[in-house]
């Protein structure tokens, strides 16, 4: 046995497939069998029960699994401890978030984490922000950086950072000289909405009275797509202000005030009340703090 073959049958068990497994840990599926079979032999039970559809556990492999954890993490600790004594923090920083704050928030935090800590790897897991609740909650990532509010009784939130929810047209748009639309006269627009997140149960919740004439004509999953869309004309939609900062500087769009309306998203830092911070974890979340917090307003004299 070895932490190769261990890590290997982790990965089977959370992913509950041999391909998938292979491909995270960059083996083939032949290879992936090979060192579960040697796991099988050395401690004579079969570990996994496999069906045309499912890979699960066996009573033996559940029993494996949480020893095999542990050692892992001993390893990781142990590699850490040795690296820390001579002051350079190694390892890797596991965090999740969705696909616009990874490319609109946190390219900075990213940046400036990588230049002081250049040996540390950072493994990203982009999803929405109840997937990311559930990986931070089971272990499977350090920290993860969502939309607020989180109500999980086992993980500690920490308000990271705040942003105005605005009315984003094309240049091609009627109401792209206006400073600001009323809320009848979105209802009356087309409208781009993104399938699923909190974006979506904001036009939801805040367009509700207006629901039985909305003219919806596109439902995306990419907040790239959907600003492309707006850019050409096809409709309006909601957006965070950062996400679209660039195009407004390049004058693709425009963010709009809606009279009335204040909408905001916050976002959070996330991460497991009753687990010890690794320090590639804690360093990242110190410096995001930072980093995310709003100017200081410095009061005239």
């Amino acid at each position: 046995m070895d932490f190769d073959q261990l890590n290997t049958f982790v990965e089977v068990a959370k992913l509950g497939s041999f391909s998938r497994a292979a491909e995270k840990v960059l083996r083939s599926q032949p290879a992936v069998s090979a060192q579960i079979r040697q796991l099988e032999q050395e401690y004579g039970h079969r570990l996994f029960d496999r069906t045309a559809k499912s890979v699960r556990l066996t009573p033996a492999g559940e029993v494996i699994l949480e020893y095999a954890r542990q050692l892992l993490a001993l390893r990781g600790n142990s590699l850490r401890a040795v690296a820390e004594r001579n002051g350079v923090p190694v390892g890797t920083l596991s965090i999740g978030a969705n696909e616009g704050t990874f490319l609109y928030v946190l390219p900075k935090v990213f940046a400036k984490y990588h230049k002081m800590f250049p040996k540390i790897r950072i493994s990203v897991y982009r999803n929405f922000t109840h997937k990311v609740i559930e990986k931070v909650e089971d272990g499977a990532l350090d920290l993860g950086i969502v939309t607020l509010p989180v109500k999980s009784p086992s993980l500690t939130v920490v308000p990271l950072f705040k942003d105005r929810v605005l009315l984003m047209v094309g240049s091609g748009s009627p109401l792209f000289n206006k400073r600001s639309v009323t809320m009848e006269e979105l209802a009356q627009q087309p409208l781009i909405i993104p399938k699923t997140g909190s974006t979506r149960k904001l036009i939801e919740k805040n367009l509700r009275p207006y629901r039985e004439n909305l003219n919806i004509t596109m439902e995306l999953t990419s907040l790239t797509m959907i600003k492309r869309f707006v850019a050409a004309g096809f409709g309006v939609s909601l957006i965070s202000s950062t996400f679209a900062r660039e195009n407004v500087r390049r004058g693709d769009v425009k963010l709009l005030k809606i009279e009335g309306l204040e909408i905001s998203r916050e976002l959070g830092l996330i991460f497991q009340k009753h687990r010890s911070l690794p320090r590639v974890a804690s360093m990242f979340a110190e410096l995001a703090r930072k980093e995310l917090a709003p100017p200081k307003v410095v009061a005239e004299a």
